[in-house]
C-alpha cells in the first residue's frame, strides 16, 4: 500500500525503530509517537490512513487513546498491539473503537497483512473525511461546521475558500497543480485559462498567514502549483 501515511504509537525504542524501518521499506510514510498524549495530539491534528497503537503506553494507555480519538470523531482505522492475551482486554479495545487487535509477539508479515486489510476496508479518503478538526499555527479548522478560527476568533471565509483550504489540508505536503485544484475544488472538467486559483490562494493567505507576503502555510511551488505546509 504505497503512499499511505501511518502513525506508529509504541514506547519501546527498539521495537519502534524496527517496525518503523520495516513499514517504511514496504512503502508506508511512517510517523511515530512514544506516549499516549503525543499520540492523541498527532492523530487529531494530522491526517493518517491507519494508526498502529500499542496498549501499554506512558501518559495514557492505548485504550484511552482509542476512546479519545473516537469521541473526537477521528475514524482512522486503528490496529491495537498488546502483550496481553486475555479475551476481555481484546473486547475492551474493540468496544472502545479499535478495528483490529494483534497480540505480541507477532510476525511482521502478519502485522503488514492486518494493516493492508484495514486499508482495504476503509473507504477511499476516509482519513481526510473523518478528520473533524485540524490545527496549524494559531488556526483551527472545524471541518464538520465548515468554520475556521484564528486564536478563537472565527474568520470570514467564503464557501470556495473553505473548500480550497480543506483540499490543501487533505493533501498536506503534496504539490498540487492549478489544473488539479480547478478540477477537484471548482469542478471544471475542461481546465479554463483563469487566475481563479491564484486569486483565492491570495485571499486565503491574507486571512490565514501571519505575513501574506512571506507565506509559511500555503507555499508556491514555482512552475508546478502550491503546497500546504501547515
Amino acid at each position: 500500500m504505497p503512499d499511505k501515511r501511518l502513525l506508529l504509537v509504541e514506547d519501546e525504542p527498539g521495537l519502534q525503530l524496527a517496525l518503523s524501518d520495516r513499514l517504511s521499506a514496504e512503502g508506508y510514510s511512517v510517523e511515530t509517537a512514544g506516549d499516549g498524549n503525543l499520540a492523541v495530539t498527532r492523530a487529531t491534528g494530522e491526517l493518517f490512513d491507519v494508526i498502529v497503537l500499542d496498549v501499554m503506553l506512558p501518559g495514557r494507555d492505548g485504550f484511552d487513546v482509542a476512546k479519545t480519538l473516537r469521541q473526537q470523531g477521528i475514524q482512522t482505522p486503528i490496529l491495537m498491539l498488546t502483550a496481553r492475551t486475555q479475551v476481555v482486554d481484546r473486547v475492551v479495545g474493540l468496544k472502545l473503537g479499535a478495528d483490529d487487535y494483534l497480540t505480541k509477539p507477532f510476525e511482521t508479515i502478519e502485522l503488514l497483512a492486518r494493516i493492508e486489510a484495514l486499508l482495504r476496508r476503509a473507504p477511499s479518503g476516509a482519513a481526510g473525511v473523518a478528520l473533524e478538526r485540524y490545527q496549524f499555527g494559531d488556526i483551527t479548522v472545524d471541518v464538520r461546521k465548515a468554520e475556521v478560527s484564528l486564536r478563537g476568533q472565527q474568520l470570514d471565509l467564503s464557501a470556495k475558500e473553505f473548500q480550497l483550504l480543506k483540499y490543501f489540508i487533505e493533501h498536506r505536503g503534496a504539490t498540487v497543480s492549478r489544473d488539479e485544484l480547478l478540477h477537484e475544488v471548482w469542478g471544471y472538467s475542461n481546465t479554463p485559462s483563469t487566475r481563479t486559483v491564484d486569486v483565492h490562494v491570495a485571499w486565503l493567505r491574507q486571512k490565514l498567514e501571519p505575513n501574506s507576503r512571506v507565506p509559511q502555510y500555503i507555499l508556491t511551488v514555482h512552475g508546478l502549483g502550491y503546497k500546504f505546509a501547515g
